[in-house]
Formats: structure tokens, C-alpha cells, sequence
């Protein structure tokens, strides 16, 4: 990669030195959330905000955990605002290099949840950082850190260092992760080491002086930089059958609440939606059989798109999204789900959490 801009980390730096008040966010799948961690203290993200409280104790400092397990940049550009940037970070890390896929689709919203931190009010400082998995190497930091070159970000690859040391016989595989992605206490410990170490590199060159790039254009077509969620709160679909679920939602990670659910064969849901780019979020269950639907754009029967609810996975339930439609035309559209027929009467309901827009 080219050379970093450091301008953003080190004002945040020299802001907690002379004693500010500053937010320390984290975005990112299960294993920013912390996942296998035996405590929320003992993940990554937090023992990197303990680095911050510790380097600079004159300081006051917030934490912001945004990490949900399973989950891509796509649901990420959607959800920065509510679950980071509504906090005003002063630092942020994303981490989605082993949630994305090696598609220029996720390089595209990845790059639109970049942007969308970048040009928040408080101007946060940026950290790419990029996860692996341990027993293949696979990540798609490729892409990734083709986007923060292209806006002279930093980075911290744990492919291109812990996984190396690993390799080489440093550690096994078991001392750092018991199935081969989530770290266990030990492997958190040194991914954060990774990021600390890299922090405190920059620290140590803090008075050095560099200006803030310009943000460049686009490095991709960029439709997701303005992505947004729309749930219960935001939209009011035509409900024919669905019924909005009253549970009270508590927090982030309290997925499936606040929803709109499908108990039987015809029921109905349509919402009318102004976008070029919509994907439909609902819930892949464990508790199989599920029911499954099908879905209209624009009553476009010839298109009709399955949404199986059965997930094939066994870690527990899924917030899957479905694109609908990527790059179409701009205009007011109309989607459409209905419960498909099923043998099983005992079959899940189909739970649609949100439709995600650009």
C-alpha cells in the first residue's frame, strides 16, 4: 500500500494528550463484537480502548462497540450511523475482511461505509484492520486495501502478521482460535497487540506534522455511501397477513425484535421504496423447517426471488441479506413477499427485519 496519511490519528492523539474528551468505535462482524472472548473486556476492541486509557490518562474516554456477528459491509454502511457514528467517534476501526466476499460488489460497499465515516462530522481518524481465517489464510483484504490505499488509510493485516507468525511455528493454530476465525482470549490479545503496536509507532512520531488529504472521488461506482435501513420505525409497509412484532428491542445485538413476521402460506407484505439499490434483511433460522417466501419487484412474476428462512449453518440464526436490485434505475419501487405454501405445520415463521436501501 502507499503511504499512510496520518493527519486524522495524530490530531486524535494530540487531542487526548492535552487531555480531551474523545470516543474510541469499532465496526465490524463477530469478531470485533467478541466473539469467543470469555468476556467483552478480554476482545480485541476493547483491550485497543484500554491501549487509548492507558497511553493517555489525562484523557477522558468513551467506547463504542459496533461489531454484529455475521454480518458484511453492506449491513455495515446501513447501520454506521446508529450503532457508531451517532457516538462521534474520534477513532474508528472496521474490520469486514473475513465477513465480505471477494466481489467487487462488497469492494463497492465497503467503500461506501469508508466514505461514510470519513465525511462525518467528527472527522474521525480511520483504521483499517483485516482479520483471517486461520486454517486457510483467506481474507479479502485485496479489495479492501485497495479502497484504503486509494485514501491513504492505515492498516493492520493480521494475515500479513499473526497468521505468518503461526505459520512459521510461533503458535499453533489451537492456542490462538478453536475453530479456526474467532480468537479465544489469547488470540485477542494479540490481534490487539498488533493494532497497539502499529498505535504506538504512530505515537511516536505524533508531532511530526502532515496535512489531511482531500478526499478523493470514487475509487468504485459508489451507491452505498448513503445506504440506509429502513425498519419498523422508518417505514410503513401494506401489511396482508404480516403482522409487526411489538417486542421491545434492547440494544444493537437484540436482532430479532421490532420485526415484521409471517406465520402461515399468504400472508402478505408490500412496501413502496424509492432507490437504485435495495436488499431485503430477514432471519435464516436454525430451528428448521422454516417457512419460505417469495418476492416481487415491481410485480415482475418472471423475476420472483426465493427467500428460504431455513438456515444450513448450525452457529446459530442468520441476518441474511438478499440484494434485490444493485445499480437499477432510480424510482419509486414496489416490493412484494408472500408466504410460500408448506406441508409442515409446525414450520418457523419467516421474520423480515429490514430493507436496506441506496
Amino acid at each position: 500500500m502507499p503511504q499512510s496519511n496520518l493527519a486524522r490519528l495524530k490530531n486524535c492523539m494530540k487531542k487526548a494528550q492535552m487531555g480531551g474528551e474523545l470516543t474510541i468505535g469499532f465496526l465490524g462482524g463477530s469478531i470485533t463484537q467478541g466473539s469467543l472472548a470469555s468476556s467483552k473486556e478480554n476482545c480485541y476492541a476493547y483491550l485497543v480502548f484500554e491501549w487509548w486509557k492507558k497511553t493517555f490518562p489525562q484523557a477522558h474516554f468513551h467506547y463504542v462497540n459496533g461489531g454484529i456477528g455475521g454480518t458484511s459491509s453492506h449491513y455495515g454502511a446501513a447501520r454506521a450511523v446508529p450503532d457508531l457514528l451517532m457516538y462521534q467517534p474520534d477513532f474508528v476501526t472496521v474490520d469486514f475482511s473475513v465477513n465480505d466476499e471477494a466481489k467487487k460488489f462488497f469492494q463497492e460497499t465497503y467503500e461506501g461505509l469508508i466514505r461514510k465515516i470519513l465525511t462525518w462530522d467528527s472527522q474521525p481518524a480511520v483504521l483499517l484492520l483485516n482479520n483471517v481465517f486461520y486454517d486457510t489464510g483467506e481474507n479479502v483484504q485485496e479489495y479492501h486495501n485497495e479502497i484504503g490505499a486509494w485514501y491513504q488509510l492505515p492498516h493492520v493485516s493480521i494475515k500479513d502478521t499473526l497468521y505468518q507468525e503461526m505459520k512459521q511455528g510461533m503458535y499453533t493454530r489451537e492456542e490462538l482460535t478453536p475453530d479456526g476465525l474467532h480468537p479465544n482470549d489469547k488470540g485477542h490479545r494479540l490481534v490487539a497487540e498488533k493494532i497497539t503496536s502499529y498505535l504506538d509507532e504512530v505515537k511516536s512520531h505524533m508531532e511530526e506534522q502532515e496535512e489531511e488529504n482531500i478526499l478523493p472521488t470514487p475509487l468504485t461506482a459508489n451507491a452505498y455511501e448513503n445506504a440506509s435501513r429502513l425498519t419498523i420505525r422508518e417505514i410503513s409497509p401494506g401489511l396482508h397477513g404480516f403482522c409487526a412484532d411489538t417486542e421491545e428491542k434492547m440494544g444493537h445485538l437484540d436482532h430479532f425484535k421490532n420485526g415484521w413476521i409471517g406465520r402461515k402460506p399468504g400472508d402478505k407484505i408490500r412496501f413502496e421504496v424509492e432507490a437504485s439499490c435495495i436488499a431485503v434483511q430477514y432471519r435464516k433460522t436454525v430451528q428448521r423447517p422454516a417457512l419460505r417466501a417469495k418476492l416481487l419487484l415491481d410485480g415482475k412474476k418472471e423475476e420472483a426471488i426465493l427467500l428460504d428462512g431455513n438456515f444450513d449453518e448450525d452457529w446459530g440464526d442468520c441476518l441474511y441479506l438478499q440484494v434485490v436490485l444493485h445499480h437499477g434505475e432510480r424510482k419509486r419501487h414496489t416490493v412484494e413477499m408472500e408466504i410460500l405454501p408448506d406441508k409442515n405445520e409446525n414450520a418457523a415463521p419467516f421474520y423480515l427485519l429490514s430493507l436496506i436501501i441506496a
